[in-house]
């Protein structure tokens, strides 16, 4: 194979004589004059095409860029900078080669060259000008090398590109859209190392955009959603683009004009929420105009058929229809007045409607698309506020939405996947926030939980397999949060995600009590929750999701009473002293100066997370009375623990004025419970006045049980 290509190699060499006796001369050269004099002739000798690059840097090697590079000694009568401008010019020629913009020796280089992109000097000397030019081709060719955005980064790169943008001498626009592809190859490591220069790229872009009356505002709405910050945007900056946008917005445009500046009010609405648009007249106008332009467009890609859908455009917009959900049910410090709200309700509907008849259409094959999860994401934040209108449309789009979400549920790293690519779909390379969950399921969870109230959907729902998927998903999410793993990293997405599942589960316990008994997966679930609450209850932070966990396990354990696991096992009996610990923590009696009687208030824990917990306290003490007589083991386990002594100690040791109608029933559903299912709880609670605080209460019922022997 050697001996058929060194003939046409030799032939090659022999076409041009005078290069190869210039490349030897470049070679045997004794200083850098001869070696600059031969570089010369060589380069006039040769056609300058990749091969022959490479030929010159074999003969010149990084030793003589080096020197001129780093010189501070120039010949009489030569300017510093010629020598560097010479430096430079070699480094770009050998840039040209993917291989040698690699080279350590280009590498290391990086510092020096940052440092040419904001050295001051004539801004019309020619030398100048090229040495600035072959500078942006060498960190352009670095660039685009596997790990060369890394390294420029690490040289300082980034502040200085974004000192040479804000100078706005010359080459300021290459500095420009080297940033741009900086950030979008490795944002989070440019913000790190540059924040402050980055921020007042931002602020520059911000400015302009603001004030430009040309075409380079719509350029803008392209660049501008690259250089938002992945923290706080500041506030100037907002006001800037609010203001831009407005302006372009309120005026009648072409889809390329539109679409950019859609995508970017997007990449806004997930930066910011709404709080990048002014209170007032004028913002309530432009958030009403927004989600408008918003619905308009996703009803025109979805509805009409034949059309090609621009994923990135409506994706976009779908983000803009969520801004106007969250703004629409806020009840305190909305953008929107009522008749906004209901206008703009109104026209989302007709924009989900037409999500709902795209998703109609999905076959199989698409359902791993990023754009099918976008759709789902909007439906499925349009479901958690708003299930009574398009009742038909959705009840028919459950079978579809199940499937959707057990295909994704069963490749759990796709549907990851597919979150980032929707991030990147919708808004910018960028990566996506905390409002991109990372499973189709976790989407559709609040909306499920409304409808598992509705026996329609409800139905539909189990008939598909929703509750075992459910369970699975549960059992799924509670393994991040068990011991072992680092809860501190979670999302709050996770719990929150835990609580909704055990709300629908809730739902189905009163609702359709068979399928608990019958289902082989709510004893599974029953199981993790007996061996999950002992611990759960004792973490800090976590009261609601114990409350949760606590009200479920009492619920279901009144239509599983027959389970063996609940016959006294360790793990029933540690569950009902966590739930025991749960319900009795929840009161303590507070002095108040100038009585001489204590009330009944909150305890400190409780007080921060009451309103949300009240419903479940109260639904666990029912629970936890209706367990009592089928499971015998329960009241004198109830005694041990002392609950029924200290609850009456606590009953006498406050007014009876400061405890509301609804607790004394609570308080006294378990302990006539209690006193009835026990004769040492009945001795118990005479022991501590039992009969007196029944009388004090006008507890009746207790007090008739307590009166037999």
């Amino acid at each position: 194979m050697a001996s058929d290509c060194e003939p046409a190699l030799n032939q090659a060499e022999s076409r041009n004589p005078t290069l190869e006796r210039y490349l030897g001369a470049l070679r045997e050269a004794k200083n850098d004059s001869e070696q600059f004099a031969a570089l010369l002739l060589a380069v006039k000798a040769g056609d300058i095409d990749a091969k022959t690059r490479r030929r010159i840097f074999d003969a010149v090697g990084f030793t003589f860029p080096n020197r001129l590079l780093t010189t501070k000694e120039a010949p009489d009568g030569c300017p510093d900078h010629v020598l560097r401008a010479l430096g430079v010019a070699l480094l770009a020629c050998f840039c040209s080669d993917p291989e040698l913009a690699a080279h350590p020796q280009v590498l290391n280089k990086i510092p020096i060259l940052s440092t040419f992109l904001t050295a001051r000097g004539d801004p019309d000397d020619a030398a100048r000008r090229s040495m600035v030019d072959d500078t942006y081709q060498c960190l352009t060719a670095v660039a685009g090398t596997p790990r060369g955005p890394r390294h420029l980064i690490a040289g300082g790169t980034v502040s200085a590109l974004c000192q040479a943008y804000l100078g706005h001498g010359y080459g300021f626009d290459q500095a420009l859209a080297l940033l741009v592809g900086l950030l979008a190859a490795a944002e989070t490591q440019c913000w790190k190392e540059a924040e402050p220069d980055l921020l007042a790229v931002l602020r520059g872009l911000s400015e302009d955009f603001q004030k430009a009356e040309d075409a380079s505002k719509f350029e803008l709405c392209q660049l501008l959603p690259l250089f938002l910050p992945p923290t706080t945007v500041p506030s100037e900056c907002l006001r800037d683009l609010q203001a831009g946008l407005a302006r372009i917005l309120g005026s009648k445009l072409s889809s390329w004009q539109r679409n950019p500046a859609l995508k970017l009010a997007a990449r806004l609405a997930h930066a910011c929420g709404s709080d990048w648009i002014p209170a007032g007249s004028s913002g309530s106008k432009f958030l009403a105009l927004l989600v408008n332009l918003a619905c308009v467009e996703v009803r025109l890609a979805l509805e009409e058929t034949g059309t090609e859908v621009k994923e990135d455009v409506v994706t976009a917009c779908y983000a803009l229809m969520e801004l106007g959900i969250q703004e629409c049910t806020r009840c305190e410090q909305s953008l929107l007045k009522e008749p906004q709200k209901v206008q703009l309700v109104s026209i989302m509907k007709e924009a989900i409607g037409a999500v709902i008849h795209y998703l109609q259409q999905v076959g199989p094959e698409k359902q791993k698309e990023p754009f099918v999860f976008a759709s789902v994401r909007i439906l499925g934040a349009w479901l958690a506020e708003e299930t009574s209108s398009l009742r038909k449309e959705v009840c028919q789009l459950l079978p579809f939405l199940v499937r959707y979400a057990k295909t994704l549920y069963e490749e759990a790293e796709e549907a990851n996947d597919l979150s980032q690519q929707v991030a990147t779909l919708a808004i910018s390379p960028t990566t996506p926030g905390p409002t991109w969950p990372g499973d189709a399921l976790r989407l559709l969870l609040p909306g499920w939980c409304h409808l598992t109230v509705e026996d329609g959907p409800r139905e539909i729902l189990i008939k598909e397999g929703a509750p075992s998927l459910l369970c699975k998903y549960f059992l799924q999410q509670w393994e991040l949060t068990s011991p072992g793993h680092d809860t501190s990293v979670l999302p709050d997405s996770v719990e929150i995600g835990l609580q909704t599942c055990c709300h629908i589960f809730l739902n189905l316990v009163v609702t359709a009590p068979g399928l608990i008994k019958r289902d082989a997966c709510f004893t599974s679930l029953m199981n993790t929750l007996m061996a999950s609450l002992p611990s759960l209850v004792q973490q800090q932070g976590r009261l609601l999701l114990a409350a949760n966990v606590a009200t479920l396990g009492l619920l279901m354990a009144r239509l599983l009473s027959t389970s063996p696991a609940l016959q006294g096992t360790p793990a029933s009996r540690g569950f009902f002293a966590a739930a025991i610990l749960f319900l009795s923590q929840s009161h303590v009696a507070r002095a108040t100066p100038g009585s001489e009687q204590a009330v009944l208030a909150l305890s400190p824990d409780y007080e921060g997370v009451w309103a949300d917990l009240q419903e479940l306290w109260f639904l666990g003490m029912q629970a936890f009375t209706g367990c009592v007589p089928l499971l015998p083991w329960l009241a004198p386990a109830a005694l041990r623990s002392r609950w029924p002594q200290e609850l009456l100690q606590l009953l006498g040791s406050v007014s009876p004025n400061s405890v509301k109608p609804e607790m004394v029933a609570a308080y006294q559903g378990v302990l006539v419970e209690l006193a009835r299912a026990n004769r040492l709880c009945r001795e118990a609670m005479r022991l501590q006045a039992g009969e007196e605080t029944a009388s004090h209460y006008r507890m009746a019922a207790l007090e008739q049980c307590l009166a037999e022997p």
